[in-house]
């Protein structure tokens, strides 16, 4: 039976044999493009007979314990990805098991965003506007942030403004990438850009380069510019997560970092944090707002993004949810 499958499919039964630790160890051992590969056949299998899991095990010299092994394996695939990779690359993974891979845009997604940026300064800003769109938003942030001024804001634009690529446009950018890097495979994406990647792109960039370039998107379209604010999600915005949330969240903060973080807050803000502790630990953290001699304000911004971060990974794992659609002006 084992002949007719592929090495792939060999693998992906061996590996939803082994339990979700040891799969998650081997796949840490492989390259992004492996993971791909071997994660769209994980994802595609429903259930395993006991004959293939004996078959597979019995090529690969292993042994297996007994039992029907019934899966759900784009669940499995996403357990796995998420303990070898970490969630936020596992979901973006497992957002491009089952589509068309463009080797040359893949490539920028695992290198270093000041490689990306070199790259890409050369290059019209509707090209980088697609490559940003296949990225995820921190990574397109940072390669935003180092970009010369001049292609920010235009680049932005054209991202907010997009819809759809055509396949052979695509392909055509991927085989030109290709040949300057020489490297592997990344994952159509049809549906791509857009006012909400824009926000979250947005949202992770310093304070001094996200309203400048908002200021300027503004000035070039001010119904689009407004959207995107909607969309945004800012320090001022933790008021709209619930009392549950806050505790979640305060769970994860560092106290050196709330207390940076607060001394820039609205008192909307800092009444929220303050309810939700306990009166002793509420008045301690006054005490030390007190007390903290004159900070930066870059200081203060940099606290207040690590703590958004929080909030976006909180939200992602389903653990807070942010009421509202986001902040209503860039501050």
């Amino acid at each position: 039976m084992t002949n007719r499958l592929t090495g792939e499919q060999k693998a992906a039964i061996l590996l939803l044999t082994i339990g979700e630790d040891a799969a998650a160890a081997v796949m840490k051992h492989l390259s992004p493009t492996e993971i791909r590969k071997l994660g769209a056949h994980l994802a595609a299998l429903s259930s395993i007979s006991k004959e293939q899991e004996i078959e597979v095990i019995q090529e690969f010299k292993s042994a297996a314990s007994g039992g029907e092994i019934g899966v759900e394996g784009r669940k499995y695939v996403k357990t796995v990805l998420d303990k070898a990779l970490g969630s936020g690359k596992a979901t973006q993974l497992m957002r491009s098991l089952t589509t068309e891979t463009y080797p040359g845009i893949d490539t920028l997604k695992w290198m270093d965003a000041k490689a990306v940026a070199n790259l890409l300064r050369v290059e019209h800003p509707q090209t980088i506007a697609v490559v940003l769109a296949h990225l995820d938003p921190e990574h397109a942030s940072q390669v935003i942030a180092l970009l010369p001024e001049g292609l920010r804001s235009d680049t932005l634009h054209r991202l907010a403004t997009m819809d759809e690529v055509q396949p052979d446009t695509l392909q055509h950018l991927s085989e030109v990438l290709e040949e300057v890097l020489q490297d592997r495979s990344r994952p159509q994406s049809m549906s791509i850009g857009g006012t909400k990647v824009t926000a979250d792109i947005l949202n992770r960039l310093d304070k001094s380069n996200g309203g400048t370039i908002m200021a300027k998107l503004a000035e070039r379209d001010a119904a689009l510019a407004d959207t995107i604010r909607s969309l945004m999600f800012v320090f001022d915005d933790l008021v709209k997560i619930d009392d549950r949330g806050i505790q979640e969240l305060l769970k994860d903060v560092g106290k050196e970092e709330l207390t940076l973080a607060l001394r820039a807050a609205n008192n909307p803000v800092k009444d929220k944090i303050f309810k939700n502790m306990s009166s002793r630990a509420a008045e301690g953290l006054r005490e030390d707002m007190e007390a903290k001699g004159p900070a930066k304000l870059t200081d203060i911004e940099r606290a207040q993004q690590k703590i958004l971060q929080t909030v976006r990974r909180l939200e992602e794992e389903g653990k807070i949810v942010v009421g509202g659609a986001g902040a209503e002006a860039m501050v």
